[in-house]
């Protein structure tokens, strides 16, 4: 198995890995008096469990129609020359709002593992190669935006090294499809290297 940097005329291999999941728990969010006591989440599980497609609403063919992809990452782990994880790590983008402005900021835009491959440490593998990648750009510190829906998310990056650095109980709720959702951002220190 071998990670490639590919460019974005490439894209479709990058877009044959499916993004979805099933949710059947969530991480409710608790303020204890009125948010100045913090937050405390606690998960629920859920009486109906349902599918959670990523590409539902955009591809990654559809990114370069957004952004301006040439200070990007875009990795495609392949074996036997089939897709099988793929990983997209963002910098230096204007137009990108995630950035913060910040030069040295990388977002890890998507990562994800085609299902007949899952639990075999490809996650772990593009994940680390997604944050050399941003360490040797320059970037200290590499951010990841995922919902209090996708809890297996939260554990992998939290066993990653990542800490969650902000909650946005309301960041989808313009979005009334997934305004139940909250936004979870979490952070990782680049400037220690993962022993």
């Amino acid at each position: 198995m071998e990670i490639i940097r590919i460019s974005t005329n490439q894209l479709e291999e990058y877009a044959r890995i499916p993004m979805k999941f099933e949710v059947s728990s969530f991480l409710r969010i608790e303020p204890f008096e009125g948010g100045m006591g913090g937050l405390r989440m606690i998960e629920e599980e859920l009486s109906q469990p349902y599918i959670k497609d990523y590409d539902e609403k955009e591809t990654p063919l559809d990114w370069p129609k957004q952004f301006d992809l040439t200070q990007w990452g875009i990795f495609v782990m392949f074996e036997n020359n089939n897709p099988i994880g793929s990983a997209a790590v963002a910098r230096n983008t204007p137009e990108v709002n995630m950035l913060e402005h910040r030069k040295d900021l990388a977002v890890l835009w998507d990562i994800r593992v085609h299902p007949d491959w899952q639990h075999k440490g490809l996650g772990t593998r593009l994940f680390d190669h997604s944050a050399n990648w941003a360490r040797q750009m320059g970037c200290t510190q590499m951010k990841i935006e995922t919902q209090n829906i996708n809890i297996p998310a939260c554990r992998f990056y939290s066993k990653m090294g990542c800490e969650l650095g902000m909650i946005h109980r309301f960041g989808y709720a313009a979005i009334p499809e997934v305004a139940h959702e909250s936004m979870l951002f979490w952070y990782l220190d680049l400037t220690k290297v993962k022993k």
